[in-house]
């Protein structure tokens, strides 16, 4: 390797393998598989030594990441300072992903969707802890020592309803925690009438990170005992998915009455609601509280569509042991997954950034309104 370039991820979330570098415009790459697992896709890497070369970094083993279909029409992102994050051109052919990119720093960034990392997870839950309304709870402790961090955020009324929103099972899907920061900037903001409206009838339970161990070693999909935590719902164990089993006990102790689950999808190109008509308790109640909560984010965000989405039939067997179909069918409420794209939003195309830290943000502001409408909806009354 020549002596000039270097490739590194020795940091929180970083994850590539180098193949060589020997010249700008010849860098290959692996993506190591996710811990104790068989999926790969998330890849998050400094490159350093090309300034005003035209680089070429490719894939090599991109064909047999999780969601290799994902890669279509993708294009990856990249940073010089790492708070803004830009798109770079990117192509799929022949199983292989190519980068093409003229670095202007002596240090870039590239990544497939921008980070978040767990200090900023943790200033996230110190900034939120200042607030007279939030209370940080402990749930437990994941299989590597890291919290499991719940924030409560209500005004202590006692008839409230107990809505719930979690983020990152998944720990690549990092659009998800950047939604919940917007969402509680917006919670926060005292001059908003629907944060005030909101928290004079709601208790929040929010748990912004499921899987901070995931999101350390650089995974897409698992913990770091290799477990799906979105399969895990039905039987959730102590040694192998302790999140999960840390959310369900708080969730028999306070009751839900609304649960988003936060994630991002790899293939799709928009912004979309999955719903539980699937389960069998699935009824007429539930099936307006899903209308009015699609209608109202439809009203309130261009960047929401309900046109497309997962089949009828998507998770098959699996359907109970996904988080809002096992929530929707334990407490009989509305229980909804929004997914949001790691590419760009088709029907509200930027070119610049595609799908990003600053729109996952609004759209979790935005998701208030439906929240809401719903719970002032007959149906919640």
């Amino acid at each position: 390797m020549s002596s000039r370039i270097k490739v590194s991820s020795a940091f929180d979330g970083g994850n590539i393998s180098l193949i060589e570098a020997n010249e700008p415009d010849n860098i290959r790459v692996n993506i190591p598989k996710d811990t104790n697992s068989n999926f790969l896709q998330w890849f998050y890497f400094r490159l350093q030594g090309v300034m005003d070369e035209n680089c070429t970094i490719r894939f090599e083993n991109a064909h047999e990441a999780a969601y290799a279909d994902g890669w279509y029409d993708y294009q990856a992102v990249a940073s010089y300072d790492r708070e803004y994050w830009f798109r770079v051109p990117t192509e799929y052919k022949d199983g292989k992903l190519t980068i093409q990119h003229t670095p202007e720093k002596d240090s870039v960034y590239y990544a497939y969707f921008a980070p978040y990392s767990y200090e900023r997870h943790l200033d996230m839950l110190a900034w939120s802890s200042s607030n007279d309304d939030c209370i940080n709870h402990d749930l437990g402790t994941t299989a590597e020592g890291r919290d499991i961090s719940l924030l409560e955020i209500g005004r202590n009324q006692a008839s409230a309803k107990n809505i719930w929103i979690i983020g990152r099972q998944h720990p690549g899907e990092t659009m998800a925690q950047w939604f919940i920061e917007g969402l509680l900037e917006r919670l926060f903001d005292e001059s908003h009438p629907i944060s005030r409206a909101l928290l004079n009838q709601c208790r929040f339970y929010i748990v912004p990170n499921m899987n901070p161990d995931g999101g350390v070693h650089g995974n897409l999909r698992v913990n770091s005992k290799g477990v799906n935590l979105n399969r895990e719902w039905m039987q959730p164990s102590e040694e192998l998915s302790p999140e999960v089993l840390a959310v369900q006990t708080k969730m028999a102790e306070v009751g839900v009455d609304l649960f988003l689950d936060i994630h991002g999808d790899e293939e799709l190109p928009v912004n979309f609601i999955d719903g539980c008509s699937q389960i069998s308790s699935f009824d007429q109640r539930m099936a307006n509280m899903e209308s009015l909560f699609n209608g109202t984010l439809l009203a309130v965000s261009p960047d929401f569509q309900t046109k497309q989405g997962y089949e009828n039939n998507h998770f098959g067997e699996d359907t109970l042991k996904v988080a809002a179909k096992w929530v929707g069918e334990t407490y009989k409420c509305l229980s909804l997954t929004l997914e949001m794209p790691f590419k760009d939003n088709e029907l509200l195309p930027d070119p610049e950034v595609g799908w990003s830290p600053e729109r996952s943000k609004i759209l979790g502001a935005d998701v208030l309104y439906p929240i809401y409408q719903v719970v002032n909806s007959p149906e919640m009354k």
